[in-house]
């Protein structure tokens, strides 16, 4: 069994990673206590299946959102998925930005300590690539997913190929 304190981390979006936008914008600004409520009809758009496959993946995993803990709560029970641990991070801004950096990029990069991690959401851009290949030091994936689409099959295949590459990936996956 590998050492749990250096398996890979994946630090999972919500909204566009698991929940696709395709053809239904947020609403601008958010009302976050209206979004991450359980009644929220958007939540039709989660794929059971994405539960199955991200616990298999040889990674911990961990919420990278800003449902917060509010992921716990609405997204992993209709996943089936366990209580998750939280990624710190700092408020998100009413709009995006993005010819800046994002604003969970330097978050991520102090959570994982330096231990290998996959970083899954529809917002990456190249001066995040750049940034983490400049401040990280360990190998790290920053995987930008479709989000008129959310997950797809091929996005779990780069992340498998990704986590068998890295030697304390190849543990079974506890998650």
């Amino acid at each position: 069994m590998a050492d749990h304190a250096r398996r890979p981390l994946l630090f999972l979006d919500v909204d566009g990673t698991l929940l696709p936008v395709g053809g239904v914008p947020r609403p601008s600004p958010i009302d976050w206590d209206a979004w991450q409520d359980a009644s929220n009809p958007q939540l039709a758009k989660l794929d059971p299946a994405h539960g199955p496959l991200l616990r298999a993946l040889s990674c911990e995993l961990v919420w990278a959102t800003a449902w917060m803990h509010g992921a716990n709560e609405v997204i992993a029970p209709l996943l089936g998925l366990p209580e998750l641990p939280v990624a710190d991070l700092p408020d998100a801004p009413e709009e995006d930005d993005f010819s800046v950096l994002h604003w969970k990029t330097k978050a991520l990069v102090e959570a994982a300590a330096g231990r290998p991690f996959i970083w899954v959401d529809d917002e990456i851009g190249e001066l995040d690539r750049s940034w983490v290949t400049t401040h990280h030091h360990g190998p790290a994936l920053l995987h930008r997913v479709d989000s008129q689409h959310g997950l797809t099959l091929v996005d779990f295949d780069t992340l498998n190929d990704w986590l068998r590459r890295i030697p304390s990936a190849q543990a079974e996956p506890t998650n």
